[in-house]
């Protein structure tokens, strides 16, 4: 009998976003795949879990995912983790996935945290429709998904690290106009938790003089955004500040 591929998502800042569910599958599990086992021991040692792991990311996941293949139908049940958020998304975890479903091979993918969805939500654009892009092309092909993002009629997200959010602001902004609406959220349920909101030339500027720092989402108007400049708004989870406060990142 066939074994069980199981899809844990893992906390993207605060630990004790974990789901109970997600501890249990993962203390009585064959084995847990990890993006990267040092990242992921520091969970593990946090919640007491015991499993062994076994590293499995983009550069051996190629090589790697026919064994795993192998141990689940020979009925193993296996845990996949990346190291924040859910495997498969902007992670590796998409090929293993694939394999198993090829393989008649039952998966299971736990709900829990992924950045893009929270960092959505704050920004307070529509979310009613968007388009998750993850990451940009750096090089080859980066100017012409550009210019296919600005047409879109629906709010889009894009992760960035905190080296190339300025350069990828001013790109938004030229490429999509200096109105359109945005906001850039970082550290997503961490202690520094922050929204900064406003037209992408606003926060092309504000970045310009406020080095961001851990990891970005942004977040972009549509089209059909409404061209009206909004007042910027920091939010976290301790207070609110206004204009005249702006965080310091």
């Amino acid at each position: 009998m066939a074994g069980k591929l199981y899809v844990v998502p893992t906390p993207v800042g605060n630990l004790a976003d974990m789901a109970p569910r997600s501890i249990e599958v993962l203390k009585d599990c064959d084995l847990i795949l990890a993006e990267d086992t040092r990242t992921s021991g520091t969970l593990m040692k946090h919640f007491g879990i015991t499993t062994p792991m076994s590293s499995h990311h983009k550069f051996n996941e190629h090589s790697t995912v026919g064994h795993v293949t192998e141990r689940l139908k020979g009925g193993e049940t296996i845990a996949l983790v990346s190291d924040a958020g859910t495997p498969a998304i902007s992670d590796p975890g998409f090929m293993l996935v694939r394999e198993c479903a090829a393989a008649g091979i039952e998966i299971e993918t736990i709900p829990g945290p992924t950045a893009f969805v929270p960092a959505l939500v704050n920004s307070g654009l529509p979310c009613d429709r968007f388009l998750f892009e993850g990451f940009l092309p750096v090089k080859k092909g980066r100017n012409t998904r550009l210019a296919e993002l600005a047409e879109l009629p629906m709010t889009f997200i894009i992760y960035e690290s905190p080296l190339r959010l300025v350069k990828t602001l001013a790109e938004l902004r030229d490429t999509c106009g200096p109105d359109r609406p945005a906001s850039v959220s970082r550290e997503i349920s961490k202690l520094h938790d922050t929204t900064v909101r406003g037209s992408l030339d606003e926060l092309t500027k504000y970045f310009e003089k406020n080095q961001a720092r851990g990891e970005i989402v942004i977040v972009t108007g549509g089209s059909n955004s409404t061209s009206k400049k909004e007042k910027r708004v920091h939010t976290n989870k301790y207070r609110n500040t206004d204009e005249a406060e702006q965080p310091q990142m």
